[in-house]
């Protein structure tokens, strides 16, 4: 990817530049594009909401929510879901539908009206107590299927494997996805606009979606410039970092001691979105941190002033589930991914094309947009 006509330099490295990929095209069929969200708890079998976990092609997360409030005459927004999933693709969801107190026997009934309504299939439904919301997920499981391999198949299987084995060693940067940035990078110009007080925006939703476009573009940056400097396999003094298991954040102050924990897969750094309420990195990090938002117009008063606070993202994705076969001239890679990261990042590294293949595939950041 190049360089936008507004300046950017959208451009990632490949972190296995070392080895060839496989070539071949993503998504000619939508069940080459699998996903399985992976829920933040199970339903209760109680409470006013009806959980329904279903399977769906040709249609968005949002078109599904409008279907179902039809069909059960809610009202808006009384359908509840954790993630957006894309439209062209094989994918499976948990909704929740705001009833009221029903009895038992409605589920079946419920069930038997989306699938005679819907062209899905429904896989369970259950009771409970809350609405999902966005980010009510731990992640997605994917399968992932390219054609058209540029190698032949038993070229496919040692590439793959070789790419595989570095990444599940060392990890991914968590790049944010081309697709975030709009064309040629327009959501990012337009989010620093917004946030330099260029431009005024009276849709909430999409002010806030412009101006997470730029603080990704500036998260990019920073673990682009952390490759650069060869501290993606090292921790800095003073990386604010994030446990593997518990989720908890702590001071990087005995690098020595921390540098076993991120060798071992038990701890990762975290990476700057940026905002005027973000934990900052210190000492080494810190500095780092800063010379990135140094390199930008926007300041931390400006995100004060366009009330963004700001947080911190994983910066790197361990994916010790990756694998792949090649079978028929295709490529098939699974693997589970934690909310917020995209899987056109492991795609990416494993094919090695044309960037603007992966800006076809709407991924949705299931996150907050913080």
């Amino acid at each position: 990817m190049q360089n936008d006509h507004n300046g950017f330099n959208l451009a990632l490295p490949y972190l296995t530049a070392h080895l060839p990929g496989v070539g071949g095209r993503l998504r000619t069929e939508a069940d080459h594009f699998v996903v399985e969200e992976i829920g933040l708890y199970e339903a209760s079998g109680e409470g006013q909401h009806l959980y329904v976990n279903l399977t769906k092609t040709g249609l968005t997360t949002r078109e599904v929510q409008l279907h179902l409030e039809r069909l059960f005459g809610l009202a808006r927004g009384a359908v509840g879901f954790a993630g957006l999933k894309d439209k062209f693709a094989r994918t499976t969801q948990t909704f929740s539908l705001n009833v009221g107190h029903q009895p038992a026997a409605f589920i079946d009934e419920a069930v038997r009206r989306i699938e005679a309504a819907l062209p899905v299939q429904v896989n369970w439904a259950q009771f409970h107590r809350n609405k999902l919301r966005p980010g009510h997920l731990l992640g997605n499981r994917f399968q992932i299927t390219v054609t058209d391999l540029a190698v032949t198949t038993e070229e496919a299987v040692v590439r793959s494997r070789a790419i595989v084995d570095e990444i599940r060693r060392r990890g991914l940067p968590n790049f944010f996805g081309v697709q975030r940035f709009g064309h040629k990078g327009a959501n990012v110009y337009q989010g620093l606009e917004l946030l330099l007080g260029r431009r005024a925006l009276k849709d909430r939703w999409l002010r806030r979606f412009l101006i997470s476009s730029y603080q990704s573009y500036l998260c990019n940056c920073y673990l682009v410039r952390r490759l650069e400097i060869g501290a993606f396999e090292r921790l800095l003094m003073g990386d604010v970092a994030k446990k593997v298991t518990t989720g908890g954040m702590f001071d990087v102050e005995d690098l020595e001691q921390e540098q076993l924990r991120y060798e071992a897969q038990e701890i990762n750094f975290t990476a700057p979105i940026y905002g005027s309420r973000m934990w900052p990195a210190k000492a080494e990090a810190g500095a780092l941190e800063q010379e990135i938002l140094a390199s930008s117009p926007v300041t931390l008063a400006h995100f004060e002033q366009a009330h963004i606070e700001g947080s911190r993202r994983v910066g790197r994705l361990l994916i010790p589930d990756l694998e792949v076969e090649a079978f028929d001239g295709k490529l098939i890679a699974r693997f589970t991914l934690p909310k917020g990261a995209y899987a056109t990042i492991v795609m990416r590294e494993l094919m090695k094309v044309d960037e603007d293949q992966f800006s076809l595939v709407n991924e949705e950041e299931n996150e907050d947009l913080e």
